[in-house]
C-alpha cells in the first residue's frame, strides 16, 4: 500500500476536498434510498446510470455503464477508509460478475475494470483478480489482427463491418493492467495495436477525432468515418474528444511511446483552444453543435478532460503546470456551477451531462460516469497536492 494512503488514512479530516467529497457521499446514499425503490418491482437491475424523464434509470450487469456506480463507492472508501464505502462497494460490485465471461461488448474496461479492478486495488481480493482476468479474455477475444483493432460494436452490422469507437481506449488499462497481473504480453501487444491503429486512422489533420471508423473485415481497411452520438461526421463530439484524451495519456503511462504523449498534448490543446470551448471549460456536448451558445453541455466530457490534464500535467516538466492549473479550473467550475443540489437529482452528483443527444435521450442530466471521473480527478488533484508538500 503506499505511503500516501496510509498517511491519508491516519490524517483524513486535513485535505482531500473534504467539501467536495462529503457532498459526494451524502449524495450517494440519497441514491442508495433511491435505488431500493426502484428495484422493489425490477430486482433484477444493478445500477443506476442516469435520470430519465425524472425517474431514476437503472442498468442490468451487461449495460456498458453497470460498473461506474460501484466505483464511485470504491472511490468514497478510498476517500474514506470507513468500512460502510468498503460493504457498499462489495455489494454493487458483486452482481457484476456475471458478466466476467460475456464477449458481446468491448466495454468490460468500464465494467469490470472500474469495479473489481479498483477494489482489487484497494483491497487485494483475490476472487476479483480472478474474475478480472477472465473478462480480459473475453476482451481481447473481439480483436482482429486484420484491422488491428478490437471491435466495438456488434449492432448496426447494415451500417458498418467493423466498427470501432473512439470511446474504446478507455478499455486498453484494463489490458495493460492483465500483462502486467500474469507476465502474458498478449494483452499488451493488443492493448498496443489497438492504440496504434486508432492513432492511424480516427484523427483528422487538426487532432480532433472521428467517433466511429468501420473497417473491411476481408482486408483490414477503412470503409468509413463516421458519429453515432456527436453531430454530424466531420464534427468534433465533445466526450469523444476527452476519451481520445484521456486514451492516450494513459497509453503512454503504460507504454512510455512518445508518441502518444504528443498526440494526448495535441488533443488537449485542440480542446482547450477550440473557438466554441466555453469560457468555464465545460465543453458543448459538440463542438461543432449548430446552436451554439445555446447547445447543452457535457459536464462528463469536463470531468474527464479533467482528470486526463491531472495526469498529462506529471508528465511534462518545465510547461509551469499549465494542465494542472486546467483542470483544477474545470474541477472548481464543475463543483459551483454543475452539481446538483443537496439530495437532488436522486443522488447523482453532477448535473448538465449529455448521453446522446441524436438519440434523444440522456440530454442535460446526470450521468453515472460524469460522477465517475470527477471523484477520480478530485481524487488526482489530491494527489498532486499532497505529493508536493509531503515529501517521502
Amino acid at each position: 500500500m503506499p505511503c500516501f494512503f496510509i498517511f491519508f488514512l491516519s490524517c483524513k479530516s486535513r485535505d482531500f476536498n473534504l467539501d467536495e467529497m462529503e457532498f459526494a457521499g451524502e449524495q450517494l446514499k440519497t441514491a442508495f434510498e433511491e435505488i431500493e425503490k426502484v428495484r422493489l418491482n425490477y430486482p433484477e437491475l444493478v445500477s443506476p446510470r442516469s435520470l430519465r424523464a425524472d425517474t431514476l434509470f437503472l442498468v442490468k450487469p451487461r449495460d456498458w455503464t453497470s460498473g461506474f456506480f460501484a466505483g464511485n463507492l470504491w472511490w468514497m472508501y478510498e476517500a474514506t477508509g470507513e468500512d460502510f464505502w468498503k460493504q457498499k462497494a462489495m455489494e454493487f460490485t458483486a452482481p457484476l460478475e456475471s458478466i466476467k465471461n460475456y464477449r458481446g461488448t468491448h466495454d468490460l474496461g468500464f465494467m469490470i475494470y472500474n469495479s473489481f479492478g479498483k477494489g482489487f486495488q484497494l483491497t487485494g481480493n483475490k476472487e476479483y483478480h480472478a474474475v478480472m482476468l477472465d473478462a480480459a479474455d473475453a476482451l481481447i477475444s473481439r480483436f482482429d489482427e486484420r484491422v488491428g483493432a478490437i471491435r466495438s460494436w456488434d449492432h448496426n452490422r447494415d451500417k458498418w463491418q467493423f466498427p470501432v469507437i473512439i470511446d474504446n481506449m478507455m478499455n486498453l488499462e484494463f489490458l495493460f493492467w492483465a500483462t502486467k497481473a500474469t507476465g502474458d504480453s498478449s494483452y499488451y501487444k493488443v492493448a498496443d495495436a489497438h492504440a496504434e491503429t486508432t492513432l492511424a486512422n480516427h484523427f483528422r489533420a487538426d487532432f480532433s477525432s472521428y467517433h466511429v471508423i468501420d473497417y473491411d473485415t476481408l482486408t483490414g481497411e477503412v470503409r468509413n468515418k463516421h458519429t453515432h452520438q456527436g453531430y454530424a461526421h466531420e464534427s468534433a463530439w465533445s466526450r469523444g474528444q476527452a476519451w481520445g484524451l484521456y486514451g492516450y495519456v494513459m497509453c503512454y503511462r503504460e507504454t512510455g511511446k512518445v508518441k502518444y504523449l504528443e498526440m494526448a498534448e495535441r488533443i488537449a490543446k485542440l480542446m482547450l483552444d477550440h473557438p466554441n470551448m466555453p469560457e468555464d471549460l465545460v465543453p458543448y456536448w459538440d463542438y461543432d453543435a449548430p446552436d451554439i451558445p445555446y447547445a447543452p453541455r457535457d459536464a462528463s466530457a469536463a470531468a474527464i478532460m479533467a482528470s486526463a490534464m491531472l495526469e498529462l500535467d506529471g508528465y511534462l516538466p518545465g510547461n509551469d503546470h499549465y494542465y494542472r492549473r486546467t483542470a483544477i479550473q474545470v474541477l472548481d467550475n464543475l463543483t459551483s456551477s454543475y452539481r446538483s443540489d443537496l439530495g437532488a437529482n436522486k443522488g447523482f452528483i453532477l448535473d448538465h451531462s449529455t448521453g446522446h443527444l441524436p438519440g434523444e435521450h440522456e440530454v442535460d442530466v446526470p450521468l453515472v460516469y460524469a460522477d465517475y471521473y470527477y471523484l477520480e480527478a478530485l481524487h488526482r488533484k489530491h494527489e498532486v497536492r499532497f505529493t508536493s508538500e509531503n515529501k517521502f
